[in-house]
This record gives structure tokens, sequence and C-alpha cells, in this order.
């Protein structure tokens, strides 16, 4: 309850009582994980591992090394899984009618739709028999540049059921940047769209991949999601309708055994500072830690309706939209819009119509709405929300205030979490049934992170005091990135050789 929420002296805020007596990890039992987590990883993470059902339970637990010129990150090495199995088919016994993923199109006066487990099955079947059919095989790489549709999701999804490694191009980019990383991963196939709403106007998706494609093997297909019906330019022998396929496709497409150290998919950096490197993460470990994260940050439980506002073409909607959810049996929202069209009310509207439970967005996007007023927000019910999240930059305390008193009511517990593209999931975060949140502070270490403040100039160690310095990680975790797509040196210079014996995370930070 509201009233049961006070603010400390120290400027923090604990969750109510109440929130904390249902949490999966209070103040003690965060110590005792986090402890173990640390003192015993092996079978700490064998014991997470059972989140997933494995075709051969995994033996070798941790085998890695961050030593500069022999890093190599390796865990559940000698399990087998199938990643799309552990987020459809495992459920279908339990849940098959539960809605796995609503989408909210860009339009609010156009339909949501519910897609159940069953329904997602049947889906992403058919796109895996697409792709089969197209000359895919494991190991092949499957270029994705969609918009926030469903089909992004299932085309993941497919992907992962069939062993392909998938790289999604967030389909706000360039031709040539689309260019750019077809190339660097030797795709084999483009998956894309007529065009994408998006904020009341329309992104000719099919026109820009034409143009990429321009630059690339002549070999390289293009399946063709007709989203819209907007016309497009075609080129016959290339081009293959992909709602067509699906619909004549198999319904039945038997998962993949794949080692729990093959890459599940490809994801580029921006390259904001250089070259786009393409990350690489492994399926085992990288689906062990996404659902745990997923479970354990957000406090999800069973019923929930739990919204990332992220895209998919971004490391969030990989980790927090579709991976960490559905590994968990989750009901997880995608939006194809935006949070100020038709008005700065849409975010909170959809929350309303949804009720949805556990929000998750940007400060970016917070600060954008507060300056619109509080109009927009006072109109809707937000009762159903019981935790707020923040992602992708730190959060300003004046933001954190407004999204704590006006969209949480004072209510909700809010994690500020702290990760990359290359972490694969959250490393740091206070837990909302754990930790008194402070604003602007991404707290707490998650389990199996050791996080160290380095000093910047010598690389020593930093302790015992208040001070800002280097942020570096002198641990593995296991949804770790493995390496940078076919060029570990540079793996090995960007992480590893600045700071010996550390993971560098490239950002600084402040110890109070």
């Amino acid at each position: 309850m509201k009233d049961d929420v006070q603010t400390t002296a120290a400027g923090t805020y604990p969750p109510s009582s109440d929130f904390v007596s249902g949490a999966h990890v209070d103040a003690e039992r965060y110590e005792e994980m986090y402890a173990r987590s640390i003192s015993d990883p092996d079978g700490f993470w064998a014991e997470q591992a059972q989140r997933l059902d494995w075709m051969a339970r995994p033996t070798r637990i941790k085998d890695t090394c961050f030593d500069f010129g022999k890093v190599s990150i390796k865990w559940y090495e000698d399990g087998v899984l199938n990643v799309a199995y552990n987020c459809i088919d495992r459920h279908l016994k339990t849940r098959a009618n539960q809605t796995a993923i609503i989408f909210e199109p860009d339009n609010p006066e156009d339909p949501a739709r519910h897609i159940t487990y069953a329904e997602l099955y049947d889906k992403v079947n058919r796109m895996a028999n697409v792709l089969l059919s197209q000359g895919v095989m494991r190991g092949d790489r499957v270029v994705i540049y969609l918009p926030m549709i469903p089909e992004a999701a299932y085309a993941m999804l497919a992907c992962a059921r069939i062993g392909a490694i998938h790289s999604i191009v967030f389909a706000g980019f360039s031709p040539d940047a689309l260019a750019n990383r077809i190339n660097d991963c030797g795709a084999k196939i483009v998956i894309t769209a007529d065009t994408a709403p998006r904020g009341g106007r329309r992104t000719a998706l099919k026109s820009n991949t034409d143009a990429a494609l321009l630059h690339c093997s002549d070999k390289v297909r293009c399946l063709v999601v007709k989203h819209t019906g907007d016309q497009t330019t075609w080129i016959q022998g290339r081009d293959v309708d992909l709602n067509y396929l699906m619909e004549h496709a198999a319904p039945d497409c038997p998962p993949r055994p794949m080692n729990a150290e093959d890459p599940l998919f490809i994801l580029y950096t921006s390259g904001s500072t250089g070259k786009p490197k393409g990350v690489v993460h492994a399926s085992g470990g990288y689906l062990v830690y996404a659902a745990m994260t997923q479970e354990i940050t957000f406090d999800y439980h069973e019923g929930d309706v739990y919204w990332c506002t992220a895209d998919v073409g971004w490391v969030t909607g990989h980790s927090y939209i579709v991976y960490g959810p559905l590994a968990n049996g989750a009901t997880t929202l995608m939006f194809e819009g935006v949070p100020t069209w038709p008005d700065a009310s849409r975010f909170w509207q959809v929350c309303e119509k949804h009720k949805v439970n556990q929000f998750y967005t940007a400060p970016t996007a917070l600060r954008a709405l507060m300056g619109q007023g509080d109009d927009f927000v006072t109109g809707c019910d937000l009762s159903s929300l019981k935790l707020l999240g923040t992602v992708g930059e730190p959060i300003n305390p004046e933001a954190w205030n407004w999204y704590n008193d006006k969209i949480g009511q004072g209510r909700c517990p809010i994690v500020d979490t702290w990760w990359q593209t290359e972490t694969g999931g959250h490393l740091m975060t206070p837990l909302p049934g754990a930790h008194a949140a402070k604003p602007g502070s991404a707290m707490k270490p998650f389990f199996g992170v050791k996080p160290v403040v380095l000093e910047p100039t010598s690389g020593e160690v930093v302790e015992d005091r208040p001070t800002e310095g280097v942020l570096a990680i002198a641990d593995s975790w296991p949804g770790q990135m493995r390496t940078v797509w076919g060029d570990h040196e540079r793996f090995e210079q960007t992480y590893f050789q600045q700071y010996k014996g550390y993971y560098f995370s490239g950002d600084g930070c402040r110890v109070d």
C-alpha cells in the first residue's frame, strides 16, 4: 500500500512490506544467493540451469578465462537443448491457451492481437519450415529487418528451432547499415516487410532492403512480410512472399538439438565507436541468464502481464520481450508505436487497456512524457502496475521521482537496470523485494556478477571509500557474449586488453 512506503533519511525508497512478502527474493535471500553465486559458481549456476529443459543436461558448468590472449567464455558446454522448445513447446501442456504475446499496433484504432502459446507454436513451426525450404541450414545466418510485429518474434524463434543464427537489424537503420551487417555475417536470407508503421508514419522497409541488397551477394534471398499491403517493388527469383509460404507450410518442425555453446544470435553494436561489432551470444548460458533476470529483476509471477517498450532490434528486446519472458511462460507485450502518438497518453492507455503489471522503459521516453505534463497520465487507470523499470541510460533524479510519483503512484518499486548488448542481461540492479531504491543508482550486482571500480590510469582496484572510476567485472556470468563475429582478436582487444584480468565495460561509475 502507498502508505507503507516511506523515504528513508538516506534518500532511498524501500519496498512496501506487502511487496516484500510476495517477492521472489527478499534482502536476506539476496545475500544468501549472492554469496553462494560468488563462492560456488558451478553449483549455483548448475541449479539455475534447471530452469530449462535439456536434451542432455550439462555437467561442465563454467569454463572461463579472462587472461588477455587466452580469453575464452564457455558455460554448460556439454549441454544440449533447443531454445525455441524452451520458449514454446514445453509450455503447451499447461498453458497452450494462455496469451504468449499481446501485439498492440501503431494505430490505437486497430485491434490488438492476443497470440496464445498454441498459436505461437504453429506460426514458429511454419516459419521454420519456410526457412528450411529456402535452403537455410544449421549455422546459417538470417538477417531480420522488421518492424515491431509478431513476425519478428516468429523469425527469431524459427531460427532458433532449426539452429540458424539470427541477426536483427533495427528497422530505423539505413540501407547502408543493413548492407554492412548482411555482408559481415554472410547472411543467406533477409526477412523484411513492405512498410513499417510507426507514430502515424510509414517507413518503406522493402525499398530500404532493395537498396541494401544492391551491395550484397546476388545469392541472398529476401522474404517479405506483407504487413500493411502497401505496394512494393518485386524482383522475381529473389523476393518471396512470406505470408503465402507460411500459409502453405507444414505446421510441425522438430526442434534441432543444439549445443549450449552454439551461437543463438549475432547483434551488432551501433558503431558509434568504430566499425559495428557483431556481438555473439550462445544458446544455453544466454537463455538461463535471460530467464532468471526477467523473473527475478521484475518479480514476474504467474498471470502477470509484462511490458518492455524496447524494440527487438536492440538487446533489450531480445532478452526482455522475447527470450526471457517466453522461456518463463510469461505474457509479454509487443508495441508497434511510439509513446507520444497520437498523444502523450499512449503508453498509459496501453497499460490500462491490457492491465500491465510490470512496465520497463527508457529514461529518454520518461523525460519526453514528463515534459508533456501530467494531464496525459491522470486520465488513465494505472492501478494494475506493480513494478516499474528503466533501461538504456542513467535516469536523472527528477525523472525518477516523476516516474515514482505519477506513474507508480508511490507504490511501485523501480528497478534501474545497468547492462549492455555484450552482457546479455542485467548486471547491476536493485531487486524490488530486497533493496531500497535510490534515484539514479543501479545499486547492487546481480547474482554471479563481481563488479570492481578501477582507477582509470593505474588500473588499480579502488575499495572501501566513495570514489569514481572505471566499471569492470572480475569474473564471467552465463549471459556474457562469447566473441565478436569473425574477429576474436578484436573481442579481446576491446574488452580485456586495457585492464588485464577484467572485463572492461567501457562505462564509468560512482560509488557512494
